[in-house]
């Protein structure tokens, strides 16, 4: 099981992930809006006021990044109640965890001077990927088998990557495309993004054994993104729609599902799935306003509500025991990476 994060474009890419919120918000749990879930706000690395939560194993130990006291964002992992600092590559000044294995490998990304790097948090060490031969790169999937799959900057534009053995090897783009990225992978190596086509248009692919596969878009939409997949090879992310409007899919048997939106709401984004078919993500839950986490699962949307006085939460993954790791905030405040579990 894979989950992604949403993209954020080239060219303020460093910027935004430097992004330092001011305030602080309340360590507390609260009851979701359904499902029987419990909320729970993991904290900050010492001295820092804003986290958010990534990924999450099937052991349910979480990754993602918190600002610090110096002011800088870290990479951690939540476990067993205490949150642990990854650090970042020599001389660095900022990192991120964007997933975890069951082997207790993160990936991420570390700044070792102005702009990111890939990177494998491992064993209290953190090790520099490398580029595609440009500048930057960010990792944003790992499996099981160690593969690691994200995007590089090449010849001006950002290239997916997978990478193994010690090898980065660009996964090149759809047919007349500059650009692509890659947000998921699974324990088949399958690995799931978005590439610019022919026409300007970004749309989500599948790649696998040498190819990368056009998923399409939802009837009448010009774009779309893949940001998770799990070993059935179900896929999920977001397409715009004929009106105009994102929301999330699901893509299984060469069919792209609609997963439509909160009640009230006019978009949504699906970010993880889990080996029971089980979704997660964010949607507006009014035309236009704050997002709200969501759990997807037997043909029904259920809001999975914030943190006390919040109004705003995204949902990015969810292991096979229904455990969901993301982010929320009340608005105009510092976002707080959540763990939303099940009532024992």
């Amino acid at each position: 099981m894979q989950s992604g994060h949403e993209p954020i474009s080239s060219a303020s890419y460093v910027q935004s992930v430097l992004i330092v919120f001011t305030l602080l918000a309340v360590m507390a749990f609260r009851p979701a809006l359904g499902q029987g879930l419990n909320i729970k706000d993991l904290g900050t690395l010492p001295g820092g006021n804003v986290s958010q939560a990534m990924g999450i194993s099937e052991r349910g130990q979480v990754v993602g990044s918190s600002s610090t006291a110096s002011g800088n964002q870290h990479g951690f992992l939540f476990e067993n109640g205490v949150m642990t600092d990854l650090g970042t590559l020599p001389g660095g000044n900022g990192s991120a965890a964007y997933a975890f294995n069951d082997r207790g490998q993160a990936v991420g990304y570390s700044i070792p001077s102005l702009v990111p790097h890939a990177c494998l948090f491992e064993n209290g060490r953190v090790t520099d990927l490398g580029t595609l031969g440009g500048i930057a790169s960010v990792a944003n999937g790992i499996n099981n088998r160690g593969q690691i799959v994200g995007f590089s900057w090449i010849n001006s534009w950002w290239h997916a990557f997978l990478y193994e053995n010690g090898v980065m090897t660009d996964l090149g783009t759809l047919p007349g495309g500059n650009y692509s990225t890659a947000y998921g992978i699974n324990e088949r190596g399958q690995v799931v993004g978005s590439s610019y086509t022919a026409s300007g248009s970004q749309h989500a692919f599948l790649y696998e054994n040498g190819v990368m596969i056009d998923l399409g878009t939802l009837s009448g939409g010009n774009s779309s993104t893949a940001y998770g997949i799990n070993e059935r090879g179900q896929v999920v992310g977001s397409s715009y729609t004929a009106s105009g409007e994102q929301h999330a899919f699901l893509f299984e048997r060469g069919v792209m599902t609609d997963l439509g939106t909160l009640p009230g709401g006019n978009s949504s984004t699906a970010y993880g799935i889990n080996e029971r078919g089980q979704v997660v993500g964010s949607s507006s839950t009014t035309a236009g306003g704050y997002q709200h986490a969501f759990l997807f699962e037997h043909g029904v949307m259920t809001d999975l509500g914030t943190l006390p006085g919040g109004n705003q939460s995204v949902a990015q993954g969810i292991n096979d025991r229904g455990e969901i790791a993301g982010y929320s905030a009340p608005s105009n405040s510092a976002w707080h990476a959540v763990l939303w579990r099940r009532e024992r």
